[in-house]
């Protein structure tokens, strides 16, 4: 069976529940405050393995973030190509969440932008062809990392998030696998029309296959493999912080898997949906089990 390798960040989560959305100048209190594990890296291992894949985290972290490691290898991760720095702290974000569910998300990245080319070769000891790498934007030496697991003849998939200019100088033509939101997608093409978008990143990556998330609305797919469509299951909010992550995780899991593009995307949609009804970022992504159990949503329409 292939395996998934991640070079990922590992995130401490500091997380106030508000009211509503900050506004410029204004200074709320917080009703709620937890502290638990992110990390786009982090969550996305989590969601593969939960997933029922076979997941090897990289990353890096200080010596306050040695709890990570153990959260990781507690679902099975194989947790032994993170390194641990004195010399800096372990990366953290602050994240503000709404009553609504929105959150917004600042980002301190630490030990998780002390990744460097040298330590990649040993990152990739043991992967080859029929393995899947897996990156997002949240950690140092990407480039390098996709262009080595490249030659190593892997499979990649990439989240360019959170999105900036670096990620255009990125061989993103490498890519097997490109998953955006709606923010990325806009950036990465130059049109907020999702349709258009989608559309523009096809054209300009042939060989990749886009995915395109849209929150309550789903997620699109167009590529090598076809285009499909899925919808989520109606769900009540809580908080949206690492629905996206959710998705991702199934996504990729499904694929590796051998099932159809259509069905991943349902499931992943499902997974998403269900992280949302759950506060947290890695404690609100369901097990395999848990989105099965979802009932179904209405089959979605084509177009």
């Amino acid at each position: 069976m292939s395996r998934l390798l991640n070079l990922g960040s590992l995130n401490l989560d500091l997380v106030y529940r508000i009211e509503h959305p900050l506004r410029p100048g204004e200074t709320v209190a917080s009703q709620a405050f937890t502290r638990g594990a992110g990390g786009k890296g982090l969550n996305q291992s989590l969601a593969a393995a939960r997933a029922g894949i076979n997941v090897a985290h990289a990353g890096s972290v200080g010596q306050d973030g040695g709890w990570l490691v153990d959260f990781l290898r507690a679902d099975g991760v194989d947790v032994s190509r993170i390194t641990r720095r004195e010399d800096v702290p372990t990366g953290h974000a602050v994240i503000l969440v709404a009553a609504s569910g929105e959150n917004a998300i600042v980002l301190q990245g630490g030990a998780n932008h002390t990744i460097d080319s040298s330590a990649l070769d040993r990152m990739f000891e043991g992967f080859g062809p029929g393995d899947w790498f897996l990156t997002q934007n949240e950690t140092s030496a990407v480039g390098a990392a996709l262009r080595l697991a490249h030659e190593h003849g892997m499979r990649l998939a990439f989240n360019p998030a959170p999105m900036s200019a670096t990620v255009l100088d990125l061989p993103l033509d490498l890519v097997d696998l490109l998953v955006v939101n709606e923010t990325e997608a806009a950036a990465l093409a130059g049109t907020e029309d999702p349709a258009t978008a989608l559309a523009e990143l096809h054209a300009r990556l042939p060989r990749t296959q886009i995915v395109l998330t849209l929150g309550a609305a789903g997620a699109w797919s167009s590529g090598p493999r076809g285009e499909a469509r899925a919808v989520p299951p109606r769900v009540h909010v809580l908080d949206t912080t690492a629905a996206g992550d959710t998705f991702i995780g199934f996504l990729l899991a499904s694929q590796m898997q051998g099932e159809a593009l259509e069905s991943g995307l349902q499931l992943a949609c499902r997974a998403a949906a269900l992280s949302t009804t759950r506060a947290g970022a890695a404690a609100s992504i369901p097990t395999l089990t848990e989105v099965l159990s979802l009932t179904a949503p209405e089959a979605p329409t084509r177009g």
